[in-house]
């Protein structure tokens, strides 16, 4: 049931990009010939103002099928110098107005995020999280370095601050130290009702590409956490607030790969982040509706960012390709040539394939250390 509700999510978000590209196609006057809610076999559709309206047979995503995405491939085998392309086709148009199509399929993704965001501020919720007083790792795992331990920390110590950034429960301390391997983090912690100050150096977690410091979170350290309902323009900021900061995380997640990450560990394929996706709605859920739809809209949003940044790629195949083709087209005032654009393509082609091999190779080798797909 876990990869049911995962994939029922994931395709919608993929279903929530093609809408953008649909919508885009149709402002700027491109027939659109198909749109279909899911893929495979068609199991029912009804035409309507020009477009084939499509159910399929298999539940992941569903597709936009544009008149003229063909010309490509019929320029390839006629030897032509240029795309050709009538008035209403994808090929026919304006550079900019086909930018625009290939951006609407990201920015739908970036708008959900957003909206999901929104959604959530506007409802605010209460929850339970472990609290700031810590153990020392290494007392508890004996052989592994703690490094707040020998900064000088000790287990009982309440954390406060870290560089001068209050944090109010133990993810929050996870999300701050995770991002900043190899750096060195300024820890204000209360012992005995004595406020400290502790240089703590950050390691690299090699497995999982995030920085530690060798602490968890006493088992009887409970916080109450209150994230209060917003105004509607108090959502709104901190729903594009929220975006902006998960791109910048992404970012700097990047960056971290580069530094001898595992990226078998830290690299998730479809199959993983579908798991991921269905255990966090089913055991949202499981805690009470709310709590459901909070814990889902925000990992959906997750994704859909994360979506959003790979299909910006400038890669060809992705739409970042065809955003890239379509200014170069505009700056030149001239179309590409098919053969030059093909041989791009076959390039980009190869390198999603080489991805995605790699990343179905990562969640084999993920599910094999956890004994399965619980």
């Amino acid at each position: 049931m876990i990869f049911i509700w995962g994939i029922l999510g994931l395709s919608f978000l993929v279903f929530f990009h093609e809408l953008g590209h649909f919508t885009a196609a149709r402002i700027f006057g491109v027939k659109v010939e198909a749109f279909s809610i899911g893929m495979g076999p068609i199991l029912f559709h009804r035409e309507w103002k020009g477009t084939d309206y499509r159910i399929s047979l298999i539940p992941l995503g569903g597709y936009c099928a544009m008149k003229g995405e063909k010309d490509f491939q019929e320029a390839m085998e006629k030897k032509l110098k240029e795309i050709p392309g009538e008035k209403d086709s994808f090929y026919g148009i304006s550079p900019l107005k086909r930018l625009a199509i290939s951006f609407a399929g990201p920015f739908a993704n970036f708008l959900f995020a957003f909206l999901a965001f929104f959604s959530v501020a506007l409802m605010g919720y209460t929850y339970y999280s472990a609290g700031t007083t810590v153990i020392m790792a290494d007392e508890q795992y004996p052989g592994m370095v703690s490094q707040a331990h020998i900064a000088g920390m000790k287990t009982g110590d309440k954390i406060l601050s870290l560089n001068g950034n209050t944090v109010n429960d133990f993810s929050e301390i996870a999300a701050f130290v995770s991002c900043r391997p190899d750096e060195i983090i300024q820890v204000e912690a209360e012992r005995e009702g004595e406020i400290l100050f502790f240089n703590v150096k950050t390691d690299l977690d090699k497995e999982t590409g995030a920085g530690k410091i060798g602490i968890v979170s006493m088992p009887d350290s409970v916080a109450v956490r209150s994230y209060p309902s917003h105004s509607f323009f108090g959502a709104c900021r901190e729903g594009f607030s929220k975006c902006i900061q998960i791109i910048v995380l992404t970012g700097k997640s990047i960056k971290i790969m580069f530094k001898g990450v595992e990226l078998t560990n830290a690299v998730s394929g479809p199959a993983r982040i579908t798991s991921i996706l269905g255990t966090t709605i089913a055991s949202g859920f499981s805690a009470g509706f709310k709590e459901g739809i909070v814990s889902t809209l925000e990992f959906l949003a997750l994704i859909s960012i994360s979506l959003f940044m790979t299909n910006m790629l400038p890669v060809p195949v992705l739409d970042g390709g065809l955003i890239l083709f379509a200014f170069i087209e505009f700056a030149l005032r001239k179309k590409m040539n098919p053969k030059f654009l093909y041989f791009i393509q076959a390039a980009g082609v190869f390198l999603i394939l080489l991805l995605f091999a790699f990343s179905m190779a990562s969640d084999i080798m993920y599910f094999i250390k956890n004994r399965g797909f619980q």
